[in-house]
């Protein structure tokens, strides 16, 4: 199969359980919602720049990284044509933990069947993002212990909306559980106060550190 990479590069992971760590990221081209926050908008025009690797060629890639966390993401990498052939070509290297950040518009289901199972991060898009309509819940049936649900915060409206959706769906203690401020519309102490008031245990608050260590624009970090 062939496949729309619109970057390759290895750093650490900004966010989710193994943040801080190494992890090469494989950027696909093209995604389905368009969230108002996107700090990847560039990934997902139609007449963005990207190249053709086949599975053979992005394994390739990552072993000569030789860095183990591999992290797919966009974008939105579980509409790339063919990627069940590509999850299955990576999950038949043991020493490899896929991840696969996805924004929680398309179903996990039909990727975690079989040997090899990946990690998924799915994003739950709040109201603030102007994508909530687009949420396949039915995700959650889904779940592990390594899975992460992610929240992206713009205001108390998404605070509020998150805890809803936590409840509602017993997600905590079931999965990986993340609250991130958007940047510019929501102080990160607003997070943790809201945590505190409603003692939300097993839920993370994070920034993504690449931030914090690169320009926010700067891409392949």
């Amino acid at each position: 199969m062939e496949y729309k990479v619109a970057e390759t590069f290895v750093s650490i992971n900004g966010e989710g359980q193994r943040a801080g760590e190494l992890a090469v990221f494989i950027r696909f081209a093209g995604c389905n919602l368009n969230c108002n926050y996107c700090d990847t908008a560039w990934a997902n025009q139609k007449d963005t720049d990207y190249r053709i690797m086949t599975e053979t060629d992005i394994l390739n890639y990552i072993l000569s990284t030789g860095v183990w966390n591999v992290t797919l993401t966009g974008g939105e990498p579980l509409l790339q044509p063919g990627i069940k052939l590509l999850l299955d070509k990576l999950g038949s290297r043991p020493e490899l933990r896929i991840e696969i950040e996805t924004n929680g518009s398309v179903l996990i289901a039909p990727f975690i069947n079989g040997e090899h199972r990946p990690v998924f991060t799915l994003d739950y898009k709040l109201p603030g993002s102007g994508m909530e309509a687009g949420m396949r819940t039915e995700n959650y049936a889904w779940l592990e212990r390594e899975d992460t649900v992610k929240f992206v915060i713009s205001d108390q409206k998404d605070l509020d909306r998150a805890r809803q959706v936590m409840e509602e769906y017993n997600l905590q203690g079931r999965c990986g559980l993340y609250f991130s401020p958007v940047f510019g519309r929501i102080e990160p102490k607003a997070l943790v106060e809201d945590m505190i008031e409603h003692k939300l245990n097993q839920v993370h608050m994070q920034l993504q550190l690449h931030k914090f260590i690169w320009p926010p624009e700067q891409r392949g970090v």
